[in-house]
């Protein structure tokens, strides 16, 4: 949800009524395009307020545009309501194509770099005020390298404003843009464990930005292998989200992270309860193959590979109470004997999300295939 960042005059609330001294002049003549910009702000507000994002692009190019005008274009009111405009612009829509979101994306850009421009002005070049137009001009801004500049200044500057969650979430800012890109080292990663650990000590461990920092430093610790550190995060991402009163893909995530991570440890039991979990969290669907919380791959039979064989084998078995996998059975296979074989003995290591009916756990029948080729590269 966006939100609206404030001129630095007070903008009368009701449309089309007398904005008076609030907007800066005297009452008297008002011009029609104060009263105009007024009604653009107020309708822009109230687009904000209902969420409504067509409604919030809408008045907030048409505030940023009368603004301009009434205010001029080195204004901090005009570049103020360029950020609320530019923050629109920025935002996702599936109608537009790749040119037009390009375009939209180019828009924004400018638009946070006149108001850094201004802000560095106004307030200096190095301003905590200038850390919403430097992140907004990285995100958009299409040259990776340059973006990545542009984060670091960022981060810079809340490192220097003696402003602990500031710096946390400008880090966190900094991690998500490059978390993907050619640019993620040590030092991206480490914004997103520093940002952890000054949520630890300054939030409660409930409140939504520490909960979610809480996975991602999971995940950064799993992608390295340490599973010794991720599994207790993963844990407290559980238990937090369990005294929330709405779900968060986030839980389910580890859920199924954990359901890995105990089997590859050894510990079904552990698992086990997280299997449980998912299988109340998740419906079963009784038309489709059911996905497999842990999956270990059959092992290719050797004489099967010499002979450059390939082949099928499709299974019925049933999930049990706690998610494992019971009483499997050949339906059908091509290729022989030795791709059963290696099937039937693999799939009992394999857990997945058993079936609940009425709050309760069942058994509950599934089927697989498991198709067996070589590599013709």
């Amino acid at each position: 949800m966006l939100c609206a960042v404030e001129t630095t005059a007070a903008l009368s609330s009701t449309p089309g009524s007398t904005p008076s001294s609030e907007l800066g002049f005297d009452t008297s003549p008002v011009s029609e395009l104060a009263l105009t910009f007024s009604g653009s702000y107020t309708k822009y507000k109230q687009a904000v307020a209902d969420n409504n994002d067509a409604e919030i692009l809408k008045f907030s190019s048409q505030a940023y545009l009368l603004g301009k005008q009434k205010f001029g274009d080195k204004s901090i009111d005009t570049v103020n309501l360029g950020l609320n405009y530019a923050a629109a612009l920025s935002q996702k829509d599936k109608t537009l194509d790749d040119n037009q979101a390009k375009q939209r994306k180019a828009q924004a850009h400018q638009l946070y770099l006149d108001a850094l421009a201004v802000y560095e002005v106004e307030y200096g070049d190095e301003s905590v005020e200038s850390i919403d137009p430097l992140l907004g001009a990285a995100k958009t801004n299409s040259k990776l390298k340059l973006a990545r500049t542009q984060l670091r200044q960022a981060v810079e500057i809340a490192e220097d404003s003696e402003r602990p969650l500031l710096l946390a979430s400008v880090q966190m800012s900094a991690f998500n843009e490059l978390k993907n890109t050619k640019y993620y080292d040590r030092k991206v990663r480490d914004y997103a464990l520093n940002a952890l650990e000054i949520y630890q000590h300054e939030l409660a461990p409930n409140v939504l930005k520490r909960v979610e920092a809480t996975y991602i430093a999971a995940m950064i610790w799993l992608a390295e292998n340490r599973q010794g550190k991720a599994i207790p995060l993963f844990e407290e991402v559980i238990a937090q989200f369990s005294k929330l009163d709405y779900s968060h893909p986030y839980e389910l995530a580890s859920h199924a992270r954990l359901v890995e991570l105990y089997e590859e440890e050894g510990e079904s039991e552990q698992s086990t309860k997280h299997c449980l979990a998912i299988g109340s969290m998740r419906p079963w669907q009784e038309s489709q193959e059911q996905t497999p919380l842990y999956r270990v791959p059959p092992k290719y039979p050797i004489s099967a590979a010499r002979r450059g064989k390939e082949g099928w084998v499709q299974i019925a078995f049933i999930v049990d109470e706690y998610g494992f996998v019971t009483e499997p059975k050949v339906l059908d296979s091509r290729g022989g004997a030795g791709f059963e074989k290696s099937s039937l003995k693999t799939l009992k290591k394999w857990r997945y999300a058993p079936k609940f009916v009425d709050g309760k756990a069942v058994a509950a029948e599934s089927r697989v295939q498991l198709d067996f080729t070589l590599y013709k590269g």
